[in-house]
């Protein structure tokens, strides 16, 4: 009775319903736009190719789908540009949302598994979003109502596959387990303040720093006070990757210092110090120096700079500099927010796909290869002492 009471422009499907029809959209941007908020779950290329009119775009990298099924992540860590993000966190509340993949498969009845997009759409109304799927996706919507649609100026879309270090949500499924298992522990449930000798978050299975390139390591806190090790491996440099972490040894003036201060927290800014941070490596090998990052547990702040510097430097996607780290250091686990940080470094570096990179060659080379790219890689070799 209340049903008929109500405007029928208000009036919703049952709440069993996932899914709203194009035919549905269409009528709602009409008439109701400023009440709909539509996120675009397909590669950036996609999205860039065409998209509905005014839709977010949400990708999400390869190697995070884990993170993703565990549950621990909010919706909003999933959105990489503060525009969108701050967009999204004013309207999810109170707007209707709208996925769309590319062709809006029905994701109801496996949303507890394998669809991503369904696993998205459980999230979102776990956190109380009136959310649906668009049902037959962007390829039947833009074939109905392509007045609705922007598009780039050739209109066409990309060609093949979308490359490997972003993967848009459609078509993709997640397996139950992995052989590349990531920490359980996570890092922004913890402080810098926390005992750096007693924190659990020190007591990973690696060693004193581990040796990423000859003159780079990679560690956590407690490594930046074992001055005894500190001179064996020959590291007169040191990355201070948190806000309030003393570095210990600096009243001597036995060490270069830098200090980044930011927080484990998806609100933190990392990416806007990289360039500072890579300069600061580099000054430690121009002067044959080895240099030591660290954070507090080593495996997120750190392991985001680190990630960095070898993309910038080999000139390597995100997905085969991370495989390099996570080889070397089997425990690294960076936020949601910094790898979405280090998938637009790797858009402003212009690195589309895994090329054969060839840095300059010196009478020394060091050669090898990463886990997903059997390219081979020279990097100038250095004493590391």
């Amino acid at each position: 009775m209340l049903d008929k009471l109500r405007p029928t422009s208000q009036i919703e499907a049952p709440t069993v319903a996932h899914a709203r029809s194009v035919v549905w959209l269409r009528e709602q941007l009409d008439t109701r736009r400023d009440s709909l908020l539509l996120m675009d779950c397909r590669a950036p290329e996609f999205h860039e190719s065409a998209h509905v009119r005014g839709a977010i775009n949400v990708a999400i990298p390869g190697l995070m789908l884990r993170r993703l099924k565990k549950g621990n992540l909010p919706v909003r860590t999933l959105l990489s540009h503060g525009e969108d993000r701050e967009r999204f966190v004013r309207r999810c509340k109170s707007d209707c949302i709208i996925l769309y993949d590319e062709y809006g498969r029905d994701v109801s009845d496996n949303a507890d598994g394998g669809s991503v997009l369904g696993l998205l759409l459980r999230r979102m109304k776990d956190e109380g979003y009136k959310a649906f799927y668009l049902e037959g996706g962007f390829s039947k919507f833009h074939a109905e109502f392509p007045s609705l649609c922007d598009s780039s100026p050739d209109g066409s879309p990309p060609c093949g596959s979308p490359p490997a270090p972003v993967l848009g949500l459609c078509g993709l499924r997640i397996s139950s387990d992995s052989s590349d298992i990531e920490s359980d522990i996570d890092p922004s449930s913890a402080t810098d303040r926390d005992s750096v000798n007693g924190s659990p978050l020190c007591s990973a299975p690696s060693s004193f720093p581990v040796q990423i390139l000859p003159y780079l390591y990679l560690g956590c806190a407690k490594d930046a006070t074992n001055l005894d090790m500190l001179e064996e491996y020959g590291i007169k440099y040191i990355l201070n990757v948190t806000p309030n972490l003393p570095n210990h040894f600096e009243s001597a003036r036995r060490f270069v210092y830098k200090q980044i201060p930011i927080s484990d927290h998806w609100s933190q800014n990392l990416s806007q110090f990289f360039p500072e941070a890579i300069s600061f490596i580099d000054e430690a090998r121009s002067q044959k120096c080895g240099v030591l990052v660290h954070c507090l547990a080593g495996i997120s702040r750190s392991v985001t700079v680190t990630v960095a510097y070898l993309m910038q430097k080999l000139r390597l996607s995100m997905n085969d500099a991370y495989d390099i780290v996570k080889t070397k250091k089997s425990n690294i686990s960076p936020n949601f927010n910094f790898m979405g940080q280090l998938l637009d470094f790797e858009r402003t570096l212009a690195i589309n796909a895994p090329c054969d990179n060839r840095i300059a060659a010196t009478n020394q080379q060091l050669y090898f290869t990463t886990p997903t790219n059997h390219n081979v890689f020279q990097l100038d070799a250095i004493q590391s002492t």
